[in-house]
């Protein structure tokens, strides 16, 4: 008897270890593609304005330098630095388009081996909140579907394997709608405190967060099975409070006085700590606030959504975007269709009743409500910013295995979806940002988006490989990116909007569409010649002939 039971545990103790392997294994290709992406991948227009705000604020505890964001992603990936010597400097001639050039010590790549992997672990936390979402929706095997389809889902390796903020802000937003959701089904004091902690983290990615976070804590209060009216707004207070104290403390519990005036949110930017506000007659005021670079960073970033920013959009420049279709058509381009007819279906069933999933419709007001704020805004330069949306998208995809697993054929026809997802993300690996959908030619992308859809600076170390295996050609290189070249080991002619070189000239695509330059079509000559290449998916190579004048 005794042998029997001791086999019995070790076959179960076998069965759990074998449950784990799945999401290991998965976790793990996600990983090797981020990594694949960190070493192939030169840094972004805004990787180094991001790294150069989070060492301003651990150093100095002050945050003049780029205030644009809140600090919490910046003060993550920067946090391994603050031990060393980096130095991110500008150079006192900025490359043709750029806002700014930097030089960095001791170098770029090695930059990028420091910050970018905080990302990285970002998207492993994602990846495992949403193989819990599923399984505690659908089931265990729902679960592995989904983390699937997020290990091989081209927005997400790119984005989290930047050293930028739109990462944490989209795995904030679903920590944010998952707390919320439990707390409706366990409304407790520990509860309600941890909603106010991931709350107040969430407040502190990006400032597009806080209509969001009104709806979560609108939920809470508006929840009638939970309680009294008052005690549901007691506990949404203590919410709010728990958010409060932790966005201060992210400001170092600095205190100051902001200025308040009146003004036109389209007309010119509040400088310093001054904020913008469009009342009517003469206001200003002077108030003393706790954390008040985070107010004053709010209004400029309100300000910046009504300005609007040069956008290019499917062969149009607007000086300040406003494209109200922008980001359905951005989303239909970039984002897998194979994940849309997944999670068509899965509404289509949930709508009709042939489906059900435990708290569906309250997690998928969250990614509502920021699709429906970014449709208002006139900063139309890249489907990171509605980032968020996709995991909640994936969930729902993930849902429609529910409805194929009472099919015939049922395994195989998952293991399909999987393969072609998978062959449509190795398509454009490991450059994962430029990716489209396969119903769009690479060819033509650049003709449909560019800036961080497509083109945001990451191909010199493509371009580096490119003048190694080219020895003999000089190039000249017209580059949309705020890091010296140079520090790739690129050594390259600048070009500039005037110039009209023969040889071998390198444009990216986002100064091909032309939207940050004072000429939009400076570089639109070289598009009559002989397209030698292109590299990374960013960097068109062209070949001007010594003979022909252009």
């Amino acid at each position: 008897m005794s042998i029997a039971v001791e086999c019995n545990r070790l076959a179960s103790a076998v069965q759990r270890r074998r449950r784990w392997l799945i999401p290991v294994l998965l976790t793990c290709a996600y990983c090797a593609q981020c990594l694949w992406f960190v070493g192939t991948q030169s840094l972004t227009y805004d990787e180094p304005a991001h790294i150069v705000a989070g060492l301003n604020a651990w150093r100095q505890h002050t945050f003049n330098q780029w205030n644009d964001q809140p600090p919490l992603a910046r003060l993550l990936l920067t946090a391994p630095l603050v031990p060393g010597n980096w130095r991110i400097l500008p150079l006192p001639q900025p490359l043709n388009g750029a806002f700014w050039t930097v030089s960095i010590s001791p170098g770029p790549e090695r930059l990028a081996w420091f910050t970018r992997p905080i990302n990285v672990v970002l998207g492993i936390v994602l990846a495992w909140l949403l193989w819990i979402a599923a399984r505690h929706m659908f089931s265990e095997a729902t679960a592995n579907f989904a983390l699937a389809l997020f290990a091989f889902s081209p927005p997400l390796i790119a984005h989290f394997s930047l050293a930028t903020v739109d990462g944490t802000m989209t795995v904030l937003l679903f920590a944010t709608a998952l707390s919320v959701a439990y707390w409706r089904h366990h409304p407790s004091w520990p509860t309600t405190l941890g909603v106010g902690v991931v709350v107040g983290l969430f407040l502190i990615s990006k400032f597009s967060a806080l209509p969001v976070a009104a709806l979560a804590l609108g939920l809470m209060a508006t929840t009638g099975a939970i309680g009294h009216f008052s005690e549901r707004l007691v506990k949404m207070a203590a919410a709010i409070t728990v958010g409060a104290v932790i966005v201060w403390a992210s400001y170092f519990f600095q205190n100051g006085a902001i200025t308040v005036h009146s003004g036109r949110l389209g007309g010119a930017y509040g400088r310093g700590r001054s904020v913008v506000v469009p009342v009517k007659g003469l206001l200003e005021r002077t108030v003393h606030l706790p954390a008040p670079d985070y107010f004053a960073a709010l209004g400029g970033v309100i300000q910046h959504n009504v300005r609007g920013q040069q956008a290019f959009f499917l062969g149009e420049i607007r000086k300040n975007g406003g494209w109200r279709f922008y980001f359905p058509a951005v989303v239909a381009l970039k984002w897998p269709p194979l994940i849309w007819i997944l999670a068509g279906t899965t509404f289509m069933l949930i709508l009709a009743g042939r489906a059900r999933a435990t708290d569906f419709w309250l997690l998928m007001s969250f990614p509502a409500c920021l699709f429906g704020l970014a449709l208002l805004s006139n900063v139309n330069v890249g489907d990171r910013y509605i980032l968020p949306v996709f995991p909640f998208l994936l969930l729902a995809g993930a849902g429609s295995r529910e409805w194929i697993k009472g099919r015939r054929l049922a395994v195989p026809l998952v293991a399909l979806i999987i393969l072609l997802q998978i062959a449509d993300c190795l398509r454009y690996a490991p450059d994962y940002l430029s990716y489209f959908t396969p119903f769009v030619s690479p060819a033509r992308s650049g003709t449909l988006l560019t800036d961080s859809n497509l083109d945001w600076g990451q191909g010199l170390i493509a371009l580096r490989r490119y003048q190694r295996e080219h020895p003999t050609e000089r190039l000249s290189l017209a580059y949309f990116g705020s890091v010296d070249p140079a520090q790739y080991g690129v050594c390259v002619s600048p070009l500039g909007e005037d110039d009209h070189p023969t040889g071998t000239v390198v444009v990216s695509a986002t100064h091909l569409s032309g939207q940050y330059l004072q000429n939009s079509d400076a570089y639109r000559w070289l598009l009559k010649y002989p397209l030698k290449a292109v590299l990374n998916h960013s960097l068109y190579v062209f070949d001007v002939p010594a003979t022909v004048t252009p």
